[in-house]
């Protein structure tokens, strides 16, 4: 089995320390690169294309959102995953524009970290509920429509996307509602009185259909064009 192979990416050299103690001891997982700044990350995720790379948001020369964006533009194949802290980065939620598959804060368990960098390698995406709400009600907050020309706008990408949205069955339409709103699979499972498995099923026909890459990217679509 091939090792996830992991860059690291965070100004504060305790942190890639940690976070690379914690990897480097897992069980198919590799760190193959730190960089201190977003420069050094987008050049690192060219020469050694990890699979994963762990990006911080705030850091010197280049930010993280930047960096992201970079790295997902590019033909590598890299995925990232954001670390974030919420309590001070209010812009957090750029990283979802920016092609990030996934967040993780900084105070995460070890457990956790492991699980989200596991989940991404394997094509899913990370978005606790606890990240979700707050990227939402962040998200809603930074894009209020200012005036008439804008509104027309939003309900013009509005009825697209609600066009885009009857491709759905009406299962997958129910699936797609509680997916963009953070839910696992076990948790919709839960809720729809289906099994995991058939949920995984119908999530990746949804992406397949609406053309997107993981929930991440769902979740822009929904909230940005009003259709949640």
């Amino acid at each position: 089995m091939t090792a996830i192979r992991v860059l690291i990416a965070d100004d504060q050299a305790l942190i890639r320390t940690g976070l690379a103690m914690v990897l480097g001891a897992a069980a198919g997982i590799e760190v193959v690169g730190e960089a201190s700044d977003g420069i050094e990350a987008v050049a690192l995720a060219a020469a050694v294309t990890p699979d994963i790379v762990l990006m911080d948001v705030q850091m010197p020369r280049m930010d993280g959102i930047e960096a992201t964006r970079a790295i997902t533009a590019s033909s590598g194949g890299s995925r990232v995953i954001i670390l974030t802290t919420f309590d001070i980065d209010a812009y957090a939620f750029g990283g979802l524009e920016a092609g990030a598959s996934g967040f993780l804060l900084k105070d995460s368990e070890s457990d956790d970290i492991l699980a989200a960098v596991r989940a991404v390698a394997a094509g899913d995406a990370v978005l606790a509920p606890r990240v979700t709400s707050e990227l939402l009600r962040r998200y809603g907050e930074l894009t209020q429509v200012p005036d008439a020309a804008e509104r027309t706008q939003r309900e013009s990408e509005r009825l697209a996307a609600l066009e885009r949205l009857r491709a759905l069955t009406d299962r997958e339409r129910e699936v797609f509602d509680a997916l963009v709103l953070g839910l696992s699979n076990a948790e919709i499972a839960q809720q729809l009185w289906l099994s995991e498995s058939t949920v995984k099923t119908h999530v990746g026909r949804i992406l397949q259909k609406l053309g997107m890459r993981d929930r991440v990217q769902a979740v822009v679509f929904a909230f940005r064009s009003g259709v949640i």
